[in-house]
């Protein structure tokens, strides 16, 4: 019996497993290979009573999703063989463009300096400039943006958009033709506006160790049950040729993901912008082929969605740059500010984002609603809700 001939379950259950034995062993093994080349972070000028760790780590969640869709490729249509060509593609130059910014962080300080933890968030930045490996925001900027355009233009983009409301708003009416090229105009500036999004609300997240991670992993989760509950009710053959591609990448992500989380929680490694950009990438990216379901997965993401929001009201506000880096105004800095643990912050945000993407799924119109609106009640006014009862 060939692997083909095996069952869906059995065939999603291969790569599970075996995405699982391998994450854990890359792990270990580029985890000994930072700790032997020294590629660690510095503790100190952040406060962090710790010792060194490894630091971009995450760049193996790129290297474990290549090496195991070179197995999936044949079991692909042509189509979808197309579309994992470009998610390698990108992948891999997100993953390259932010283990380089990753080296500015490895490299920024000498280990061990205990001055720089009396130096001021002006002063960090002047010694960030000074590194030869700094991406500057503007770079990444535009490589998010680049991504979200050439999604767009290829056959992975957003077509129509279905919210948590009931609406569906449809989205490519208009196009023009530009060679063999026909682009869709709308659809191609939600899917970059989309990109942009998910990769900053993801980065800022990674605030905490272990939160993007275990957020991510609850992202994915949904975005599996959704897909699955896709296949069972659209015997469609696009329909079903989408799902099929969504649920195996997702059979090899989310034990990474798993891995990573588990990892990085203590932490024993920091994942650094290779991995968050990379998850960022493939949520955003998987999101939009399960169905067009993006705003069931921004429902799950909805607590850095507004927090970002929140963030940038705030420092416009104060009269600050709005995409300046603080330790104040994101939901996680204002609970450990307030006393609370890092555990208490993770299963917090954990909590909410796995409570309103089942929301997204099983509750009527008027649940999601209301839920939606006690979403934003929680994330903007939290430090105020939980000093009532001090």
């Amino acid at each position: 019996m060939n692997f083909t001939s095996l069952s869906l379950f059995s065939q999603l259950s291969i790569f599970f497993i075996v995405s699982l034995v391998s994450s854990f062993i890359i792990f270990h093994a580029w985890k000994y290979l930072f700790s032997h080349f020294g590629l660690l972070d510095n503790p100190a000028p952040y406060g962090h009573k710790r010792n060194p760790v490894p630091f971009g780590i995450g760049s193996i969640f790129y290297l474990n999703f290549f090496l195991l869709s070179l197995f999936l490729h044949p079991l692909l249509n042509e189509i979808n063989q197309h579309r994992l060509f470009i998610i390698l593609v990108l992948g891999a130059i997100v993953t390259l463009i932010s283990f380089i910014d990753d080296l500015d962080t490895i490299h920024k300080f000498d280990r061990g300096s205990k001055s720089d933890v009396k130096k001021t968030a002006e002063e960090l930045g002047k010694m960030r400039r000074d590194t030869p490996f700094f991406v500057p925001a503007k770079v990444r900027l535009i490589m998010q943006i680049g991504v979200g355009a050439i999604i767009g233009i290829t056959s992975i983009k957003i077509s129509y958009i279905s919210n948590i409301f009931g609406w569906v708003f449809y989205l490519d009416q208009y196009y023009v033709v530009l060679g063999s090229l026909q682009i869709y105009l709308i659809p191609l500036v939600f899917t970059i506006v989309w990109y942009v999004i998910v990769f900053n609300s993801i980065n800022w997240s990674d605030g905490i160790p272990g939160l993007t991670s275990g957020l991510s992993f609850v992202a994915l989760l949904v975005m599996a049950v959704l897909t699955i509950k896709l296949y069972l009710i659209d015997p469609s053959s696009p329909s079903q040729a989408n799902s099929l591609f969504v649920l195996f990448c997702l059979a090899i992500f989310i034990p990474t993901i798993l891995i990573g989380w588990l990892y990085n929680i203590k932490p024993h490694v920091l994942l650094g912008e290779s991995g968050t950009m990379f998850i960022a990438f493939m949520i955003a990216t998987l999101a939009i082929m399960a169905g067009g379901k993006i705003a069931t997965v921004a429902t799950v993401l909805g607590v850095y969605l507004i927090d970002a929001f929140y963030v940038i009201l705030m420092r416009l506000y104060n009269k600050q740059n709005p995409l300046s880096g603080d330790r104040i105004h994101h939901l996680h800095y204002r609970l450990l500010n307030m006393g609370m643990s890092e555990n208490f912050v993770r299963y917090f945000v954990y909590s909410l984002a796995f409570l309103f993407g089942m929301a997204a799924i099983f509750l009527d119109k008027i649940g999601k609603i209301i839920l939606f609106f006690v979403l934003i009640i929680i994330v903007v006014f939290i430090t105020k809700i939980l000093s009532l009862k001090k």
